[in-house]
């Protein structure tokens, strides 16, 4: 007689519908929410007075990739709103599960089509929905590293109970007679057990306090509000500066965004003051003081004022030029050899010689071949009349570094920190601090003026050391 075996259809779906718990897709929707919450910091008053009195009129950025301020402003406003476009784009995503279509209210808000007009009080409690959120995402956060070390109990667990070998054989475990456990051993396993007992009830109410139980409908409506503020915000902050965004309308506005998300949410609609004004004009000549080298022109120098309002593609304003050193794909490379130079420079002023050869031969190995030639030339061409050697010239050298170093440092220390936010790694995906704009890291920077600037900080470098070594009695470099 053969026996048939029934396979029964499991249900693998996600639950959906109004009231539904997010679960797993909480992970999702906290990383939107940090994205959101990054967004309203970036865009608050402090930092926005920083961005156009700082950030942009710093001599790094003026002398690599540009003195234009409305250039600058642009590139600022297309990489919120491709930020703000990821985030909604995950709001509508999780929308469709409980029947919000918010991706068509996002869409018709950014074109500035009549029923969906902006109206700037839509950005009532912005403050109030970001700390709202920032809890959520902090007990999502806590609740995604409590389940790993949970996972790592539960496996710590099953490699006491079942015998070794037995993992790697398909079908059903035989019984097995249970076995005393070895001398000792009682202890450890009770303290497993324990540790179990304890972690499975801190994830218990991590689910409780986080996202994990919020339903699709509370954190849907949460996030469209906030991605509605946040978009407001923008076009408040670069309307008058940048074309393409819908300018904000006055409150006397009927048929606005919140109404329309009031249709599809149905709760209380609100209406606030929005909470700061757009920047300040500010006219006059660049005040940037081009650092060492020559001053120059800026690389791009496009005057947005006078131009058609038009469909902006905001993602590909992001592409950087192929004369630039991000255009070049070499952005994160030379952003890690500058680095490198800052800490071979302070091994040396410190006398950590030993450590200072490795860094120094680490860091030539990452040049490329054609800045690795221009590094040798020089110094084959200094080698040739090396003049007297005395201190004087060696802190010539230093200071010359110094003062190319304290305009390029920072830019390539927020290169690396560019790159570090725009990866998808667990540590940074809920991390809703204010970002770093591209425009202050080397992504747009003259490709030609950034490797000159690297050449000489590299052969002053080295003719520093090779002092140094000299003055040791070391090996000549």
């Amino acid at each position: 007689m053969v026996v048939q075996k029934m396979w029964l259809p499991v249900d693998l779906r996600l639950p959906s519908g109004p009231q539904a718990a997010l679960g797993i897709l909480s992970f999702e929707a906290a990383a939107a929410m940090s994205k959101l919450v990054s967004l309203h910091r970036s865009l608050s008053e402090q930092e926005v007075s920083r961005l156009r009195s700082d950030t942009m009129r710093s001599p790094g950025v003026g002398y690599l990739n540009s003195t234009d301020q409305a250039f600058l402003l642009r590139l600022a406003c297309a990489e919120l709103v491709v930020s703000l476009d990821a985030a909604a784009a995950a709001v509508a995503r999780l929308g469709l599960r409980c029947g919000i279509d918010f991706g068509g209210v996002y869409a018709s808000l950014k074109a500035g089509a009549p029923d969906a007009r902006l109206d700037p009080l839509v950005a009532k409690g912005l403050k109030v929905k970001a700390k709202k959120m920032e809890r959520l995402v902090a007990a999502t956060a806590r609740l995604s590293s409590e389940i790993e070390v949970l996972d790592e109990l539960e496996t710590a667990e099953r490699k006491l109970t079942f015998p070794r070998g037995w993992s790697r054989l398909s079908g059903p475990i035989p019984a097995q007679p249970a076995a005393a456990p070895p001398a000792g051993d009682s202890s450890g396993a009770d303290s497993l057990q324990q540790d179990l007992k304890m972690q499975r009830l801190k994830v218990k109410r991590l689910k409780e306090e986080s996202l994990w139980t919020q339903s699709y409908e509370k954190a849907v409506g949460l996030m469209s509000r906030a991605t509605c503020a946040v978009f407001g915000r923008i076009c408040t902050v670069f309307g008058a500066f940048v074309p393409g965004l819908p300018p904000p309308l006055p409150s006397s506005t009927t048929d606005s965004v919140q109404t329309r998300l009031s249709k599809l949410l149905n709760p209380r609609a609100v209406v606030a003051r929005a909470s700061s004004g757009p920047i300040t004009r500010r006219d006059g000549p660049s005040r940037v003081h081009p650092p060492v080298i020559s001053s120059s022109c800026p690389i791009i120098g496009q005057r947005l004022s006078g131009q058609k309002k038009t469909a902006v593609d905001w993602r590909k304003l992001l592409d950087a030029p192929a004369s630039t050193v991000g255009g070049a794909g070499l952005d994160q490379q030379y952003a890690n050899v500058i680095v490198s130079a800052e800490q071979l420079l302070e091994m040396e002023s410190e006398g950590r010689q030993e450590e200072a050869n490795a860094e120094r031969a680490e860091m030539y190995e990452m040049l490329p071949a054609k800045l690795r030639a221009a590094v040798r030339s020089k110094l084959r061409d200094w080698w040739r009349d090396p003049g007297p050697l005395d201190a004087g010239l060696a802190q010539g050298w230093k200071d010359a570094v110094d003062r190319i170093m304290s305009w390029l440092g920072p830019m390539a220390r927020d290169t690396v920190q560019w790159q570090a936010e725009r990866n998808m790694d667990r540590t940074r995906r809920f991390d809703g601090g204010p970002r770093v704009y591209a425009l202050q890291t080397l992504r747009w920077a003259d490709k030609e003026k950034a490797e000159a600037a690297i050449v000489e900080v590299l052969v002053a470098l080295s003719c520093v050391c090779w002092y140094e070594e000299r003055r040791r009695g070391s090996v000549r470099f």
